[in-house]
Formats: C-alpha cells, sequence, structure tokens
C-alpha cells in the first residue's frame, strides 16, 4: 500500500482504484480533493478480491470523516467496482506535512493561508508569521484560534484589511 499521496504500483486495477478514490473532493475545502490532502492514505485489492480504500482524518472527531467515506465508496463504485470498503485509519496521525504542494497552492489561490513550514514545536504554541492569501503581506493577526472549522484559524490582514482562514499546522 502507498500513502501521502502516491498512485500505488501494484496492479492497473489499483491505478485504476486510486485514480477513482482521489477525485473525491473534501466537502469543507471543495477545491481540495482527499489525495491532495494526504486524507486518502492507500488503495488495495484485498484477498478475497475487494477494493480497499484508507482514508484519515485531518483531526480526531472530524464531522467531514462520514461524507468522506461514503463519497468514496460512491466513487470506487461509479469506476465499476462492486466489492469497496473504506477503512479509517488513526495511526499514525495525520499531519499537514501530508499536504501536496499542488493543495497548499489550491488552498492559497481559495484565499485559505496553507500551513507556514513543517508541523513540529512550533505547532503546539502558534505561528507568528502567516501570509496573507490575498495580498501576500505578513503584516497579519490572528483573531480567532478557530475559524470556519476546526482545523483552520481566523486571522486578519492589517495590510489589506481582508479577513482570510488560516490552515493550522498539526
Amino acid at each position: 500500500m502507498q500513502t501521502h499521496g502516491s498512485v500505488p504500483a501494484h496492479s492497473e486495477l489499483e491505478r485504476r482504484a486510486w485514480k477513482a478514490a482521489a477525485t473525491v473532493t473534501d466537502p469543507e475545502i471543495p477545491v481540495l480533493t482527499i489525495a491532495d490532502l494526504g486524507v486518502l492514505r492507500g488503495v488495495r485489492v484485498d484477498d478475497a478480491g475487494a477494493v480497499v480504500a484508507d482514508i484519515t482524518p485531518t483531526y480526531s472527531g472530524c464531522p467531514a470523516m462520514n461524507m468522506i467515506a461514503v463519497s468514496v465508496d460512491v466513487a470506487l463504485r461509479n469506476a465499476g467496482f462492486s466489492d469497496v470498503k473504506v477503512n479509517t485509519v488513526l495511526s499514525p496521525a495525520w499531519t499537514t506535512d501530508w499536504l501536496t504542494e499542488e493543495g497548499r497552492t489550491k488552498l492559497k489561490a481559495y484565499g485559505i493561508a496553507p500551513p507556514q513550514g513543517q508541523t513540529g514545536r512550533h505547532a503546539l504554541f502558534g505561528q507568528d508569521d502567516v501570509e496573507c492569501p490575498h495580498c501576500g503581506s505578513h503584516e497579519t493577526e490572528r483573531l480567532a484560534e478557530f475559524g470556519s472549522t476546526s482545523c483552520k484559524a481566523l486571522w486578519r490582514c492589517t495590510a489589506c484589511g481582508e479577513p482570510f482562514d488560516y490552515f493550522k499546522c498539526h
């Protein structure tokens, strides 16, 4: 099983299943696919011939996971797979390091500041230097620890005055 946005190399069947599952978008951030997010951990064919997709939530209790699981199931069935299983995998825990570069670019274009740097100690104590996705200024301030969803914080650019979500590192 391949993880973190790479296409499985095992068989043509697994490649086709990965491609179908990877089209599913995040219901909270519809410009991102679950492959962009790194939520799609792997797709394989098990010994019984079922297509098994593994997904990992961005955080424990993420309300979007049920919708993502159903959407992966539907995408795989629409691609011609009849025996489908979708597993939620909690370990290792998802991290913003799994976001693809394409995903980070899509976030910024959508008006959400992508996570700055890699996870680590700064993720525990907040990020002080967040670039405004609208004007590129670093003259920004956090308004609230939570934005439109729990995985984002609400920030404002003091240069252009625009509020924006920042996808928190974790």
